[in-house]
């Protein structure tokens, strides 16, 4: 699989060149955000609202799947496949590697983080799942999964997504996305009204420039369009609990 760095570099170059490892994107502030992209774009990916509480990543991938015109999968096939109620994003890395659906993974933690057991959302769950997560993690590479350890920024995603050959599944902080005072104001179905950390999956498939605002399917919402400030998913896919767990699914030759 590419490495981001690498991904980053065909982008801008338009080619196969060595990687800029010290890349930096021209996005960093606001005035070159208005130079370089002044431009929206959109992936037209259909919105399948989750059935349970603890299904948004089995639905985050299914909607990618039907993205990608593979239609001969339903969610109780994702969900025999992963094997596991407690859904990690290394459990979705596995299952899109079995589904065949080219990817790119990106974490800032290879592993479980223990620190996580100080969350109301992970204590019941981290000490029955610590072993196994940590054993996904350790057979990743046998597994043909790269796992690429380092923190992605806001604009890089909005670059990837603008070259309409990405969509991205991302962990964010459901409790964040849903809070009254932030500029994105919606209550999905499944939020939960606890102050703590609330682990959710959403499907990125869109960015505009202009209004610096993401297009996002949330299988949690009734609503089949949301979009959100760059700001405001910074702030929910990197609060703590997270890792900053995306998943690049690549579309150039998928949708070919």
């Amino acid at each position: 699989m590419w490495s981001l760095n690498v991904l980053l570099n065909k982008l801008l170059n338009g080619g196969d060149n060595e990687p800029e490892y010290n890349y930096k994107s021209p996005l960093r502030n606001d005035q070159s955000k208005k130079e370089v992209l002044v431009q929206s774009h959109f992936i037209n990916v259909p919105h399948i609202k989750q059935t349970r509480t603890w299904d948004c990543g089995l639905f985050c991938v299914l909607m990618v799947l039907k993205t990608l015109n593979v239609n001969h999968y339903d969610i109780k096939d994702l969900e025999a496949f992963c094997g596991t109620n407690s859904i990690w994003t290394v459990d979705l890395a596995y299952l899109l590697q079995k589904l065949s659906i080219t990817f790119s993974y990106i974490t800032v933690t290879l592993g479980a983080n223990p620190n996580f057991s100080l969350e109301t959302f992970y204590e019941k769950q981290l000490s029955d799942d610590i072993i196994r997560v940590n054993m996904l993690f350790q057979r990743s590479q046998e597994a043909g999964i790269n796992i690429e350890c380092r923190s992605i920024k806001g604009d890089e995603i909005a670059l990837l997504i603008l070259s309409g050959k990405y969509i991205v599944i991302a962990l964010v902080d459901q409790y964040i996305l849903s809070q009254p005072w932030t500029e994105d104001v919606y209550v999905s179905d499944f939020y939960s009204r606890s102050s703590g950390y609330s682990g959710h999956y959403i499907v990125i498939c869109g960015y505009d420039a202009l209004t610096d605002e993401f297009e996002i399917r949330d299988p949690a919402s009734s609503r089949f369009r949301e979009t959100i400030s760059s700001r405001c998913l910074e702030k929910a896919r990197k609060s703590f609990g997270t890792d900053e767990d995306i998943l690049l699914i690549h579309l150039e030759n998928a949708l070919a």
